[in-house]
This record gives C-alpha cells, structure tokens and sequence, in this order.
C-alpha cells in the first residue's frame, strides 16, 4: 500500500526550510508540539498521537519521489509512514533536497531524517543512526548508445557525474585519482543522470537499486556489470536528541520485518 499524508512544500534551501519548517498542511487544522504527547485540534479535543516533522530528499526514486499523480511516494516514505503506523505516532514531511534535510536535523528544525542515508563513521559523529533498513550497492551506469566506456580504465581524462550525500559519491571519490578521472558533483539523481545524457559527463556512480529504477521507467543509461559493495540505510536523528523516536523507528522496523510488510513495501518498487 502506498501512504501519502501531508508533504510540506518547502524551497529546497536550507534558509527557507528553517523559516518554515514544522509547519503542517493537513485537511484538518492542527497544533502540533514535538515535545508534548497531545495534539490539539480546532474541534478542541485532545488525543495521544504525537506528530514528528521528518526531513527527506526531493528526489531518490524508489526511495523518494512523486508519482505520475503528484504523491509523494517511495520505499523511504512507506516504510516510515508504516512505522508510524505500528508505533502510533504522525508523520509530517519536510521534502527538502538531502543537503538541507540532513542540516535541519541537526540544526533542530526536524526531528529525523530518511532520505537513503548511509551509515558511515563520519555521519555516526553528528547523528544517532537507527538499526539499517536497507543495504544498498553501487554501480556505474553511462548513455545508453555509449560503447566506449565499458571499464574504470575509459575514464581517464573524462568527466563522471555523481550526487552528493551518496555511496555513488563516496565511491568515485575513492577512485578518481586511480583512474584520472574529474567529478562533477549534483544536489539531486535527476540533473546528474541529465549530464550524462547531455554528454557532459561520460558516466556516473549512484546507488544500485535507485538507478535500475529510473532505468526501467525509462531512463536512457545503461549498467555497468560490476557493483561495489555499498553501505546501509539508516533513519537519522541528531546526535542525543530524540531517542524515543529512535526506539520506536527500531521497534516499528522489526514488527513490519515480521509481519511481512516491509518486504511487501520493497518489493512494490523493486520488482
């Protein structure tokens, strides 16, 4: 089943998304405050359901995205409205771009973050990270009519497209002085995919799993045969702040584990 509530259309700079941030647009008008377990509504009744503002990325398919119908949709965004849902608790969505998502959690203007974050080290230093719920890969995709690069070795001298916040990113990074080649960084998958089929860039790096998707809608690129081990995705909230949240995402994931849901949310997009 696919969720969708109530996205807060906020600019994707950062700026703008604190001024904003925790607002709610719902059908029915309602106050919300994080830190206190009631919600009151304009009916003037009061209920137990506490409300968290979640940061995400604008656009990560099949993690997040929207739909031909204008939802806001994607693995990340089922998984956490279905563990809201076992946990009893609201969602409201900051769709920010991943850069200002991950900068409003730790400057205090949302409570979390999904968004395919990778856990790596580094991140551990500035977020708490939930149990991994999703391992990801990384793979190298160039234009479809492209027969010339087919090995890291065609790189040399070229240019490859990668988004930042990424495993795609980290792992070109991790290589580039290897086999010579520049980076050209992007804020989101869909202008990095562009500049590979504009010819700018001879190729990219993305997360497996997010670039066989937009394949098979459509997207001109093709795979290369080699994939790299990548890193897990993790929930993300700011380090010391909001472990009942925390708990509860642990707790909610390893319910929706069991009762099948979570493979039936992954499948719906992946297969």
């Amino acid at each position: 089943m696919k969720f969708f509530k109530s996205v807060t259309a906020i600019a994707l700079s950062l700026t703008m998304a604190m001024a904003v941030a925790g607002c709610s647009s719902t059908t029915q008008t309602t106050t919300t405050d994080t830190t206190d377990s009631t919600q009151t509504t304009t009916e003037g009744t009061t209920s137990d359901v506490k409300t968290y503002n979640i940061a995400t990325d604008t656009t990560f398919a099949p993690f997040e995205f929207s739909d031909e119908n204008g939802d806001f949709v994607g693995i990340d965004i089922d998984l956490m409205e279905a563990i809201a849902q076992d946990q009893g608790f609201e969602v409201n969505w900051q769709v920010l771009g991943f850069n200002a998502a991950v900068q409003a959690v730790k400057a205090g203007q949302a409570d979390g973050v999904i968004a395919g974050m990778s856990i790596t080290e580094e991140r551990k230093a500035e977020h708490d990270f939930s149990d991994p719920y999703y391992d990801s890969a990384v793979v190298m995709a160039v234009a479809a009519e492209n027969e010339d690069i087919t090995s890291y070795e065609d790189l040399a001298g070229k240019k490859v497209a990668v988004k930042v916040g990424t495993e795609g990113y980290n792992f070109a990074e991790s290589i580039k002085d290897q086999y010579g080649f520049e980076m050209v960084a992007f804020d989101d998958s869909n202008s990095m995919y562009q500049d590979v089929l504009v010819g700018n860039s001879v190729a990219c790096f993305e997360d497996y799993p997010v670039i066989a998707y937009g394949i098979k809608q459509g997207l001109a690129l093709k795979l290369n045969d080699k994939q790299e081990a990548g890193n897990s995705y993790g929930f993300a909230v700011a380090k010391g702040e909001n472990a009942e949240l925390l708990q509860m995402f642990n707790d909610g994931l390893a319910n929706i584990k069991e009762s099948g849901k979570y493979q039936e949310i992954v499948d719906s997009y992946t297969k």
